[in-house]
């Protein structure tokens, strides 16, 4: 697409959150709205629309080459991350659900479900490509040197009887028998062929021209067949019927040039970066040499002036202003209409206090007077304030997002909406845009030398007063308690640092890197992308809610909740930073629903090491308590230094099981207690977070493991329409054709109850390089899947209860079973439903 197209996109999103700023930010402050499905449809609206609004940012701050639009666009982009985080959180509080559905939302809005899909912004990986290219050389180099470990010659080496060695041996044998058995066939089968052809040879042979009849027949019946097969595949193709077997070189083009297109906007904003900040510097540098002379005389000259006024007004030279409080340049700033009211206020104030006695008492009682009235006001005014903070209902929280999104869309509305570009063909950065903040960073370097000058100056002047009326400066006994001030506070902050002990001080962070890597605790994530975790959308969510029935949340709800939780907070400081703070992450379901899958996406999408903390994995290692202390420290330290990180715990119930299986040498437990206090360790700005994967949650002790894991996925087995794309899918990955003769409907139907895993296996087994191979004469059948699958127990019913019964008595399915059975029905809707509740309660006492 072109630049305008882009621009065009931007101005769409833009329009939109001109809307949105109105509603969410209200002349008048909302009532507290009573109805719980109003305010879910409110909210769910509002998600929807800042969904589309990201996935229009995001394709244009990946494609836009102009830099200092790409500014504006990222800051917009990062607003609206944020804030889609924080509705999501609200509406997580109304409905105590993690997973929402919006059919008739998208109905009446004309959308479908892929237009709310959360894209995962391009810039995560493209800003810091550079760092994670020399990231993964560094780890590939020391994997390399380090060589097979111990756990992958164990892989490799299987443990063999000796009647089974003695079977292998003996089944090769015959093998290779066989294979000398059969050449030595097809040579005699030959000779006996050829022997026949010289005793044909003097037999009378057919008429040429009925021959040459036989032959034509033949060879045109072929020809047509194949002309009528290629016509009939052709048209089921157009009219939809099948799907594209192979696809030719003229449809792959447009595609290939929209990609290329792309990659190639990509490296022309790269190019424009670099000349970007080659001006930043040069015009800077232009604008001090030409204009600050200028400007340093004119500053002189009014600070001079001020000197005067200062003089004649009050007889005596004033106070320079301190550089905390901004220097000369407070002076001189533009003051709004307040600030001179309150200055008029203050001088008032000064010329009371210079009358008589009499004044001092009358203003002391009429100061009384007006104090007491204004306290009662502001009793008043507390207890109403009271009274609407006590009123039933929910509010919308305050947003830490919105200011920046206003401020972005602000700076838009004020430049680039009516900004004419029509000459910036190749969209480089614009000079006067750029001299007009240099010029303002340029004259608060100049102030700031300006402002030394001046202070001697008025120190010189001072002196020369005061040598003329025989008086001594004050000014240095000030400055000297200043002094004392600092050391007291540098000596608070250096209290607080001796508390946090580093026991690897005299390390680097390569070396502890190294180390971790060596140990296998840093291990290599595999690159795998979040779109190829395939699932669908669930069509029935709504209807079944509706119906009072709790629905299992689909693969495409999944997907998209870990990349709110994990994908978006870890790739965005300024998101992490400000939203509803996620330390931790539990994805729990049966065996082959693709956990660890959606981890190495996690990992992928957002650029993020992955420190392995099984149980499994750190048995051995680190013993003791010291030496289980030194290995926690080490990782929290390489992970905050190494932003962003994800800390993996696999089978995570093992850390807080019942009763530990005996002979269990891994020592499940061993990191119990040392979990909760590195989640404390976690801060805002630590962009790091602990993701445990669980198959059997129900043998963990419930309060411990729920507390550890602030949010949790469940990841059910697919359903009908996720097995569908996923059974298309694979076999076209995997070199299948799909054709008439393969029913993916029955297929579908007769693989209910297996998973992703399972289906991954079958269609690994059926399609080997012979069998496809042998696809052009030998279509693949529903049937070949039948065998492999059925050596592969299946997910039953009960064990997926199991796991919805486990979820129920966690806190979030506790309240979403009362909220189901009509219980308390203002809980959760904001501020007010708590505060109800405790009413109630103390009603009930008094009666």
């Amino acid at each position: 697409m072109s630049h305008s197209t882009y621009n065009q996109i931007w101005g769409d999103a833009e329009a939109t959150i001109t809307n949105l700023l109105v509603q969410e930010q209200p002349v008048d402050p909302p009532k507290p709205e009573k109805d719980r499905v109003t305010v879910f449809q409110t909210l769910a609206t509002l998600y929807i629309k800042y969904v589309q609004i990201f996935r229009k940012l995001e394709s244009c701050y990946d494609q836009v080459v102009h830099p200092q639009k790409r500014r504006i666009l990222r800051q917009v982009l990062d607003g609206t991350m944020g804030r889609l985080l924080e509705v999501k959180d609200e509406m997580v509080n109304l409905e105590f659900s993690e997973f929402h559905y919006f059919d008739d939302i998208l109905s009446d809005l004309k959308l479908t479900p892929n237009d709310i899909e959360i894209p995962i912004p391009q810039y995560f990986r493209q800003e810091c490509k550079k760092v994670l290219k020399d990231r993964e050389q560094l780890l590939s180099k020391i994997l390399a040197n380090m060589g097979p470990t111990s756990k992958d010659a164990v892989k490799d080496v299987k443990k063999m009887s000796v009647d089974e060695a003695i079977r292998l041996v003996q089944i090769h044998e015959r093998a290779r028998q066989g294979r000398l058995r059969a050449k030595f066939m097809r040579e005699i089968r030959l000779e006996e062929e050829r022997e026949k052809q010289a005793a044909l040879r003097g037999a009378p042979t057919l008429d040429p021209d009925v021959a040459a009849t036989r032959i034509q027949k033949v060879w045109k019946g072929f020809v047509q067949r194949k002309i009528t097969r290629r016509e009939r595949e052709e048209e089921m193709i157009f009219i939809g019927m099948v799907p594209t077997a192979e696809v030719k070189t003229k449809k792959v083009q447009p595609q290939m040039l929209a990609k290329k297109t792309e990659v190639d906007r990509r490296v022309t904003q790269e190019d424009n970066e670099v000349e970007y900040q080659q001006a930043l510097v040069t015009v800077k540098e232009k604008i001090r040499q030409v204009e600050g002379p200028d400007m340093k005389e004119m500053m002189q000259d009014q600070i001079r002036q001020w000197f005067i006024e200062c003089r004649d007004a009050t007889g005596k030279f004033p106070d320079y202003p301190d550089e905390e409080d901004g220097g000369s340049a407070i002076l001189f700033k533009e003051k709004t209409p307040e600030e001179i009211e309150a200055e008029l206020k203050n001088k008032e104030d000064d010329k009371g206090k210079k009358k008589g006695k009499k004044g001092k008492k009358s203003g002391k009682k009429s100061g009384k007077k007006k104090g007491k009235k204004s306290g009662k006001k502001g009793k008043k005014g507390k207890k109403g304030d009271d009274e609407q903070e006590e009123e039933p209902g929910w509010k919308m929280k305050e947003s830490k997002f919105i200011p920046a999104v206003a401020e972005a869309h602000n700076g838009y509305e004020g430049v680039w909406k009516t900004r004419d570009e029509s000459a910036n063909f190749s969209q480089k950065h614009d000079v006067a845009l750029i001299k007009e903040d240099k010029r303002v960073e340029v004259e608060s370097e100049i102030r700031v030398q300006v402002d030394e000058l001046m202070r001697e100056e008025l120190n010189n002047l001072k002196m020369a007063l005061d040598r003329d009326k025989g008086k001594k400066g004050k000014k240095g006994k000030k400055s000297g308690k200043k002094k004392k001030k600092k050391g007291k506070k540098s000596g608070k902050k250096g209290k607080k640092g001796k508390k946090d002990k580093d026991l690897t001080a005299d390390r680097t962070i390569e070396s502890l890197y190294e180390e971790l890597v060596q140990q296998g605790v840093l291990s290599k994530c595999p690159q795998i992308w979040m779109n190829e975790f395939i699932g669908d959308y669930s069509y029935l969510g709504t209807t079944l809610r509706l119906a009072d029935i709790e629905p299992m949340p689909s693969l495409s709800d999944v997907r998209q909740l870990v990349s709110l939780y994990g994908v978006l907070p870890l790739g965005s400081q300024f998101v992490h930073e400000n939203m509803p703070q996620i330390k931790s992450l539990l994805l729990a379901g049966p065996r082959g629903v693709g956990k660890k899958m959606l981890l190495y996406a996690l990992c992928t999408e957002s650029g993020a090491n992955l420190f392995d903390l099984s149980a499994e994995n750190i048995a051995g290692k680190y013993p003791g308590k010291s030496g289980l202390t030194m290995l926690i420290h080490m990782v929290t330290k390489v992970a905050r230094q190494l932003q962003p990180s994800v800390i993996y715990i696999g089978d995570a119930e093992k850390t807080f099981i019942k009763k530990a299986p005996k002979g269990d040498k891994t020592d499940p437990k061993r990191l119990k207690k040392d979990l909760p206090k590195v989640l404390k360790g976690f801060k805002p700005e630590d962009r790091i977070l602990l993701v445990g994967t669980s198959r059997n949650p129900f043998d963990a002790e419930l309060k411990p493991f729920v507390k550890t894991y602030e949010k949790i996925v469940l990841i059910p087995r697919p359903d009908y329409a996720s097995r569908f794309i996923l059974w298309q899918r694979l076999i076209s990955q995997h070199g299948g054709l799909i054709t008439n003769y393969l029913d993916i409907s029955s297929l579908t139907k007769i693989t209910d109850g297996y998973t992703q895993g399972h289906i991954v296996e079958a269609v690994k087994y059926i399609l080997s390089e012979r069998r496809i191979s042998q696809l052009p004469k030998k279509p693949l059948t529903a049937v070949e899947f039948v065998s492999p699958l059925a050596r592969i127990d299946p997910i039953y019913k009960e064990e997926e209860e199991a796991f919805k019964s486990w979820f129920g008595k966690t806190p979030l399915g506790k309240k979403r079973a009362k909220l189901a059975k009509g219980g308390d029905e203002d809980e959760g809707g904001g501020g007010g439903g708590k505060k109800k509740g405790k009413k109630g309660k103390k009603g009930k006492k008094k009666k």
